[in-house]
């Protein structure tokens, strides 16, 4: 039986950080969904919902302290959903939005972590956090070099924490999914030609779904994965680890 735990869930309005947060409720896990926006929560499955921007240090710490004051403790689990893409090649890339890329993906991910894990040390009971990296940062992807950076980034700040605070009993993984049916990429995959174009990049047929991505990230989130850390999961139907027969 998994053991139920307050859960922290950042970009809780998006496609993924919603399924995560409706199984993570489903499980009875205790979870504090946080958006920058309350009312995008409004149909957000949890126990508290929070508003709060972690792309700062003071924002990020702000949000630590709001999600314990809900659920009474600093959460057991986090689960960083938040981030955005970005599809230009890089000689097309303006300064502003790669400093928006990085800001969004990779500097909310250090102030967040950095505000959980040093609230999780004084608790000196564990835990657990997963964050969203990207296939883009295991393999090569035209026109992905900026968001590719940010996530290959998060992979080395998450490995590097894995290793740092492993005698303390925190964990730290990723889950890396390939494109995503979500309402974030629902501007590229309402073109019938780009979403047949899409599925036959994957050896499995189809496209991953949110619902497909959060179970990867409850699950990295559970007592059934307490000997699994510094790990990245592709969810990804095989997309950077095979080649399937040519027909």
């Amino acid at each position: 039986m998994t053991t139920t735990r307050t859960i922290l869930v950042t970009g809780a309005s998006g496609g993924i950080g919603s399924a995560l947060c409706s199984q993570l409720s489903a499980a009875g896990h205790t979870v504090i969904a946080a958006s920058r926006e309350l009312d995008r929560l409004t149909e957000t499955d949890a126990t508290h919902k929070i508003a709060g921007d972690c792309t700062s240090e003071a924002g990020a710490v702000a949000l630590l302290e709001a999600a314990s004051e809900a659920a009474g403790g600093t959460p057991f689990g986090l689960a960083h959903c938040l981030g955005n893409t970005l599809l230009t090649p890089l000689h097309r890339t303006r300064a502003n939005a790669w400093t928006e890329t990085m800001r969004v993906n990779l500097d909310s991910s250090f102030y967040l972590l950095h505000a959980w894990i040093n609230r999780r040390l004084s608790e000196k009971s564990g835990g657990s956090a997963v964050f969203a990296s990207s296939v883009v940062a295991r393999i090569g992807v035209a026109n992905h070099e900026a968001i590719a950076a940010a996530k290959g980034g998060l992979e080395a700040l998450v490995r590097s924490a894995a290793a740092t605070y492993a005698a303390q009993s925190l964990r730290f993984n990723l889950v890396a999914p390939g494109l995503t049916d979500t309402p974030l990429t629902a501007p590229l995959l309402k073109s019938d030609a780009f979403r047949a174009a899409a599925t036959k990049q994957y050896p499995l047929p189809g496209l991953q779904s949110a619902d497909d991505v959060a179970s990867a990230m409850a699950w990295l989130l559970s007592d059934q994965s307490s000997r699994i850390t510094g790990q990245v999961i592709p969810v990804d139907g095989g997309f950077t680890s095979v080649r399937p027969l040519v027909k």
